[in-house]
C-alpha cells in the first residue's frame, strides 16, 4: 500500500508540473459521440448565438417597463443604478452561468446532475419556472397576433379602436333615467361619475373634438348643444367624468372580454384560442430543428425590433409635443438616488431583464463551441441591453408626449407600463397618426419579434432538459418539440378564457420572483464557494485563453461577495415591498394568493426534496464507494469514519455521517468535465497516466483496501 502511494504521489508531482502547461485544444474533426448517444447539436456560427443571445436578454421589459421606471425614479439619474446594478449582479450571473453551460455543453437538469449531485434540483427548478413563465408569455405572443390581423384587416379603414363601437364598448348610459338632482349633486356636492353596470365611460376623443368645433359639450358619448349643456351643468360633469379611451375598452372587452374577478372563469375566447395556437405553431416550426433552425430565424426576430425602433424614433421625434415627453423622460433628479427604492427597481429590472437563473443562459451557451468567447458574449448583450433600454424610453415617451399635447393633459396622465403600454396608449397614439394601420402593423411586429426571441429560449430549455435526460430522443426531436408544443398550448388555454388576464397576472408576480433569485444565490454559493471561484476561473481560461491576475481577483470577488449580496438585497427588497396580488382596483381573494405562493415556491421545494433524497438514498456508512487514489478526500473520509465508530454516541455517529454524505455529494461527479467534442492535450495523457499508476481503492467497512487491477 505504501509502495503504491508512493507511486501515486510521484506520478501527482509530474502531472502537476506538466499541468501548468497543459491547455484544452478542440480536435479538427471533432470526436464522434458514443453509438448510443446521437449528437446535441451546434450552433452553426457565432452570431446565431450572439443574437440568440441577444433577442433572449433584450424583450418586452426593456420596451415597456424601463421607461416607465426610468421617469418615475429620477429620469436620466436612473440610468447611474442600473448600470451599477448591472455590473455587480446583472453581468457576473450572465458571465457565470454562459461559461458553465459551455465548459459541459450541458443543460440545466444535466449540468447539475453532474457538478453537484446533492443540489440537481436546482436545474429542475429552472426548468419549472422556464415552463410557467413559457404558458403565459406566449398568450402575450397571441395578442400581438391578434392586433396584427385586426391591423391587416384595417389597412384600408380605421382601426377598429379609433372610435367608441357599440359591439365592445360599454353600454350608453341615457341621461332621461336620472333626475337633474341626482346627475348633479349627492348631499349637496358635485360628484365624479364613476363606472357602474350599464354605464359608458368610452371616451372618443374624435367624436369629442367634432362636437367642441360645433360649440357643444361631449358627455358620456352624446353631443349636448350649449343651451342645453349649460342648463343641466354638463360641462361640470363632463369635466370631472372618468373618461376611457376606445383603446382601453377595445383591449378589455374585445381583446380580453374581462370578467368581474378571477373567480368568474367564463368560458374559452375561440378568437383568441386561435392566435395562441398561431403562436405555438410558430414557436414549433422555428424550433423543430433545434439550434440549427432557431439560429436562421434570430437574424430576423432579433434585429428587426431595432429598425421598428429606429423607425418609430424618427417618426416620434417630429410629432408636436415629442420634446415634452422626452425633456420628461430624462430630465435628472439626482436626489431621487437617495431612496432605496430606486436602487431595488434598478436590481428588479436588470436582473429580470437579463433572466439569469432561469435556465435559458446555460442552455443557449450548451451548444457554443469549446472555444467561443462567451466573456465577449455577456459584455456585448450587457451593453446592448442597457443602450436597447435607453432608446426603447426615447422612441416611448417622444408618442407620449404627442398623446399628451393632442389630450391637451400633463405627460403623468397619461404613461403607462406594461401590457397597459403596449395594448392601451400606443393603439391610442397611432390613431392619431396618417396611415394608422401602417404603424400599427410595425409596433405589433416589433413587440412579436421580441416575445418570439425570449419563447424561443424558454421553449429550448424545456426540451434541451428532456433531451439531456433521454439522449436516445435526440433523433425524435421533432416529437418532442410537438409534444411540448401540445402541452404548452392546452395549459395555456385557460389564458384564453374571461378570466385569463387574472391569471397570466398572478403567474407573472409569483412563478419567475423569489425562488428564481433564491436559485441565483444558490448557483453562487455553489460555484464560487463548494467548488472555487479560482477554479472556475480556470475552467474558463481554458475557454477563452489565459487572463490576467486582476481579471482572475475581480470575477473571483463578485462572484463570492458582491454578486450574492445583491442579490440578497433584491431578494429581502422584494419582500419588504411585497403587496398582495392585484389588478387594477380588483384585489384577489386569498385562494388565489395561495395558489401564487404556491407556484412560487415549488422550484425552491422541488430543490430541497432532491437534496434530501440523495442523502437518504446513498449508502449508510459510504463503505460502497469507489474512488481513485488522487481524490485525497475520499482517504480523510475513511479516516474519519473509521473514527466515529469507535464513538458511543449514536448520534453523534449519524449526524457526522450525515454531514459526510453532503460533502461527497456536494462535489462534482467523475462524469463532470469540459465539452464531449473537445480534447484535453497534454492533461489527457497525465491523467491516463495517473489511472495507470493509481489502483483504486475499494471503501470496506470503512478502511481503505487496494484492489489489484484484473480482480
Amino acid at each position: 500500500m505504501e509502495a503504491a502511494t508512493s507511486r501515486s504521489t510521484s506520478a501527482a508531482k509530474t502531472i502537476s508540473s506538466m499541468d501548468k502547461n497543459a491547455t484544452y485544444q478542440e480536435p479538427e474533426g471533432g470526436e464522434e459521440p458514443p453509438e448510443n448517444e446521437p449528437e446535441r447539436g451546434n450552433w452553426t456560427g457565432r452570431f446565431d448565438f450572439l443574437l440568440s443571445l441577444l433577442g433572449y436578454s433584450v424583450g418586452l421589459g426593456n420596451v415597456w417597463r424601463f421607461p416607465y421606471l426610468c421617469y418615475n425614479n429620477g429620469g436620466g439619474a436612473f440610468l447611474i443604478p442600473f448600470t451599477v446594478m448591472l455590473i455587480i449582479a446583472g453581468l457576473p450571473l450572465m458571465f457565470m452561468e454562459l461559461s458553465f453551460g459551455q465548459y459541459a455543453a450541458l443543460g440545466p437538469v444535466a449540468v447539475y446532475n453532474r457538478f453537484c449531485p446533492l443540489f440537481r434540483g436546482l436545474g429542475y427548478g429552472m426548468v419549472i419556472v422556464s415552463s410557467i413563465v413559457m404558458l403565459y408569455y406566449n398568450l402575450i405572443i397571441a395578442w400581438t397576433i391578434y392586433y396584427m390581423i385586426v391591423s391587416f384587416a384595417s389597412i384600408f379603414y380605421q382601426l377598429p379602436w379609433q372610435n367608441c363601437d357599440a359591439d365592445w364598448s360599454t353600454k350608453r348610459m341615457n341621461m332621461r333615467h336620472f333626475s337633474r338632482g341626482q346627475l348633479l349633486y349627492s348631499h349637496g356636492k358635485l360628484q365624479k361619475h364613476r363606472a357602474k353596470p350599464g354605464c359608458s365611460d368610452c371616451y372618443s376623443y374624435e367624436e369629442a373634438d367634432m362636437c367642441e368645433s360645433r360649440n357643444g359639450t361631449y358627455y358620456l358619448r352624446q353631443c349636448y348643444n350649449a343651451s342645453y349643456a349649460a342648463l343641466n351643468n354638463i360641462a361640470k360633469l363632463a369635466d370631472t367624468a372618468l373618461r376611457k379611451p376606445p383603446a382601453e375598452e377595445y383591449f378589455t372587452n374585445q381583446v380580453l372580454g374581462l370578467s368581474s374577478g378571477i373567480e368568474e372563469t367564463g368560458h374559452v375566447r375561440w378568437g383568441m384560442a386561435m392566435c395562441l395556437f398561431i403562436a405555438w405553431l410558430i414557436v414549433f416550426l422555428c424550433l423543430c430543428k433545434g439550434v440549427q433552425s432557431s439560429g436562421k430565424v434570430v437574424y430576423f426576430t432579433a434585429l428587426f425590433p431595432y429598425v421598428v425602433l429606429v423607425v418609430l424614433f424618427f417618426r416620434g421625434v417630429t410629432l408636436p409635443g415629442a420634446s415634452t415627453g422626452i425633456l420628461f423622460y430624462l430630465t435628472p433628479d439626482f436626489s431621487r438616488l437617495a431612496n432605496a427604492q430606486v436602487w431595488g427597481d434598478a436590481a428588479v429590472q436588470i436582473f429580470f431583464a437579463l433572466s439569469p437563473a432561469w435556465g435559458g443562459l446555460i442552455t443557449l451557451s450548451s451548444y457554443n463551441k469549446f472555444s467561443n468567447n462567451c466573456y465577449i458574449d455577456s459584455l456585448i448583450v450587457a451593453v446592448s441591453n442597457i443602450a436597447t433600454s435607453f432608446f426603447a424610453g426615447l422612441v416611448i415617451f417622444s408618442v407620449i408626449g404627442f398623446l399628451a399635447h393632442e389630450l391637451q393633459v400633463e405627460v403623468n396622465s397619461v404613461v403607462d407600463q406594461g401590457a397597459g403600454l403596449a395594448f392601451i396608449v400606443y393603439p391610442e397614439v397611432v390613431t392619431r397618426l396618417p396611415v394608422s394601420p401602417l404603424w400599427s402593423i410595425l409596433f405589433f411586429v416589433m413587440l412579436l419579434t421580441l416575445g418570439l426571441d425570449s419563447q424561443f429560449a424558454l421553449m429550448e430549455t424545456v426540451t434541451t432538459a428532456i433531451l439531456d435526460r433521454f439522449p436516445n430522443f435526440r433523433q425524435k426531436k421533432v416529437w418532442v418539440v410537438l409534444t411540448v408544443a401540445i402541452f404548452g398550448y392546452l395549459g395555456g388555454l385557460i389564458f384564453t378564457t374571461n378570466s385569463g388576464m387574472y391569471w397570466l397576472q398572478l403567474m407573472d408576480k409569483y412563478a419567475a420572483n423569489w425562488s428564481v433569485l433564491i436559485i441565483a444565490i444558490g448557483e453562487c454559493i455553489l460555484i464560487a464557494w463548494i467548488y472555487g471561484a479560482e477554479k472556475f476561473c480556470r475552467d474558463i481560461q481554458r475557454m477563452i485563453g489565459r487572463q490576467s491576475k486582476l481579471w482572475v481577483v475581480f470575477w473571483s470577488a463578485m462572484w463570492r461577495l458582491i454578486t450574492p449580496a445583491a442579490l440578497v438585497f433584491i431578494l429581502v427588497f422584494n419582500w419588504i415591498e411585497y403587496k398582495p396580488a392585484s389588478y387594477g382596483h380588483y384585489v384577489y381573494p386569498m385562494w388565489a394568493d395561495a395558489v401564487g405562493w404556491t407556484l412560487g415556491v415549488l422550484p425552491v421545494v422541488v430543490v430541497v426534496l432532491m437534496a434530501v433524497d440523495q442523502i437518504c438514498s446513498g449508502p449508510d456508512d459510504l463503505t460502497i464507494m469507489e474512488y481513485n487514489a488522487r481524490n485525497s478526500v475520499a482517504v480523510k473520509l475513511v479516516t474519519k469514519a473509521s473514527q466515529w465508530r469507535k464513538m458511543s454516541t449514536c448520534a453523534l455517529h449519524h449526524r457526522r455521517q450525515f454531514r459526510a454524505k453532503a460533502r461527497v455529494l456536494a462535489r462534482p461527479t467523475d462524469e463532470w468535465g469540459p465539452a464531449g467534442g473537445v480534447t484535453l492535450g497534454t492533461t489527457a495523457l497525465c491523467a491516463r497516466a495517473e489511472a495507470e499508476l493509481s489502483p483504486p481503492i475499494l471503501l470496506l467497512h470503512g478502511r481503505p483496501v487496494l484492489r489489484e487491477r484484473g480482480t
